[in-house]
């Protein structure tokens, strides 16, 4: 039966690959070469007598845009991205840029959000009594606090109770539990869901309540389930009373807003009780169907006044495209306090709000670090800024561990990561990869006060593309638990030394370094 799924899965991948590849920034790049060659045969053939002033004119061109871009408040490794990509096509480097950056649907997308946020501010505002008790405790913590509210309207709260699970697999049963109980409502928004034992069985569920009464509001991405499900899914699921929105909808025609996609995974059930982490609704995720060898994933759930957060985080998305009727207090009414310690704050990212409120987050736990930082993560593909502070805080004596799968689920991807490993190494962080299969999880844990769990990858499309949500703890008690599993995964992997690095593949990590230039804009 397994085998009948690792060559059904295979097949939609191959299916999948294509779309991926077109849907992409490298397409663009592409065809920027493939034009540029056009572009020069047509000038050669008809305008001889003209090449000198027209490559001139483009070089001027490639020069003024070379300046604009260094003078923009972009990250420095985009711009360093561009700028090769412009002094190596010149001839049309120029009008994708243009391209890139004046697409009529990105901007119009951008406003209604800005317009959103401003209708969501008086539902979003911090508990000052809150705010107040951790600002007495530590101040480090209540000025990050103070970041996330006024520049994203995000709130830490009290009064909630947190269960982590150390993989997908102990997640699944609360889960349809959970929502078997449901009696007011159910949001769920997920980046990928494909038909399996996983989905089917939340599906009879959803299905079930609604005709008990129950309002179930689904929404999942656009691109990445552009090949997982059928085009008329969302019919299909309204054919049930299942209100269901795609998330930025795939259309045939080349456009960078496809680069924004909805990589969120939450669940809220009746504003009591709230799911995030990097489990999407898929079979591999809970270990049904093996793909990269053993599934290492996570999640967390809430249940009291965090929830609150994840309520509007999905109402943000559910409505940014929404024409009629807008309703935010019915679904914040069911919320209720719960005796949990701690400090909780759930957050999203939004590429649009021009904030890395992620990457920010991850600064903000390595900077605060004394004794360790330990890290999860699938993928490692970071700017300066993160390096830097990956290679400072071991340095300056923290003890840095940072998890990757050993059975990666994209080789290119896998090659990048491979080029960060020696900087890192070499500056005292130890990188471990998971000897069972693939590391899917994405957290940080710190001197056991502090975690994060969610969706946030270490790499661009994570940290300035996608919106991502996660939850950030403080002096919670699943900190240790997150601690407890991060020591008990170790023990299923190895330690990447530097003769192993020595001896890795020459020409996968010239690879590795070749992608790096464009690693950006991919």
């Amino acid at each position: 039966m397994k085998n009948k799924q690792v060559k059904s899965n295979f097949i939609s991948w191959l299916i999948q690959f294509p779309f991926k590849i077109i849907f992409s920034r490298f397409t663009l790049a592409f065809l920027m070469l493939v034009i540029q060659g056009a572009v020069i045969y047509f000038c050669t053939a008809f305008f001889q007598k003209y090449l000198l002033w027209l490559f001139g004119g483009v070089a001027v061109l490639g020069i003024i845009l070379t300046i604009y871009i260094i003078n923009q408040t972009d990250s420095p490794a985009f711009q360093i991205s561009w700028i090769i990509l412009i002094l190596l096509f010149p001839a049309l480097g120029v009008f994708v840029y243009l391209f890139v950056k004046l697409q009529i649907g990105v901007h119009s997308l951008s406003k209604k959000y800005q317009k959103l946020k401003l209708e969501m501010e008086t539902y979003q505002k911090q508990d000052l009594k809150v705010y107040q008790k951790l600002q007495a405790e530590n101040i480090a913590e209540s000025n990050y606090v103070t970041y996330m509210n006024r520049l994203s309207g995000y709130s830490i709260y009290q009064n909630t109770i947190s269960k982590y699970y150390a993989l997908g697999d102990e997640m699944y049963p609360d889960l349809l539990h959970d929502l078997e109980n449901a009696k007011e409502y159910i949001f769920l928004e997920y980046f990928i869901v494909a038909k399996g034992k996983m989905w089917n069985s939340i599906l009879e569920i959803l299905k079930k309540k609604v005709s008990e009464g129950v309002n179930v509001k689904f929404m999942y991405d656009g691109t990445c389930s552009f090949m997982l499900l059928p085009h008329d899914y969302p019919k299909y699921l309204e054919s049930y009373g299942i209100e269901c929105k795609v998330f930025n909808p795939v259309v045939p025609i080349i456009s960078t807003q496809y680069n924004n996609r909805d990589h969120r995974k939450i669940v809220v059930v009746d504003g009591k009780i709230a799911y995030t982490g990097g489990v999407n609704l898929a079979d591999e995720y809970i270990n049904e169907l093996s793909r990269f060898g053993h599934w290492k994933d996570t999640a967390i759930r809430l249940e009291g006044e965090a929830v609150r957060g994840f309520i509007l985080m999905f109402l943000e998305n559910w409505y940014v495209e929404h024409r009629g009727k807008k309703e935010y207090q019915k679904y914040l009414n069911g919320i209720e306090s719960r005796n949990g310690k701690g400090y909780i704050l759930p957050f999203g990212d939004n590429p649009f709000d021009h904030y890395l409120v992620g990457e920010d987050t991850y600064l903000h736990i390595l900077h605060q670090a004394t004794q360790y930082v330990h890290i999860i993560m699938p993928y490692l593909i970071i700017d300066h800024e993160m390096m830097n502070a990956l290679r400072n805080a071991s340095q300056r004596g923290v003890d840095v561990k940072l998890i990757m799968p050993k059975i990666p689920d994209k080789p290119f991807i896998y090659y990048m990561a491979k080029t960060f490993y020696r900087p890192l190494m070499e500056a005292g962080v130890q990188i471990y990869e998971y000897t069972p299969g693939f590391t899917h999880a994405k957290m940080f844990v710190s001197d056991d006060v502090r975690g994060v769990v969610g969706t946030i990858n270490l790499d661009y499309r994570s940290l300035y593309l996608h919106f991502e949500d996660a939850v950030y703890l403080y002096q919670d008690q699943s900190v240790l638990k997150i601690e407890e599993d991060i020591q008990d995964t170790l023990e299923k992997c190895e330690l990447v030394t530097i003769e192993a690095l020595n001896n890795y593949s020459k020409v996968k990590l010239l690879i590795g370094k070749l992608l790096r230039v464009f690693a950006p804009l991919l």
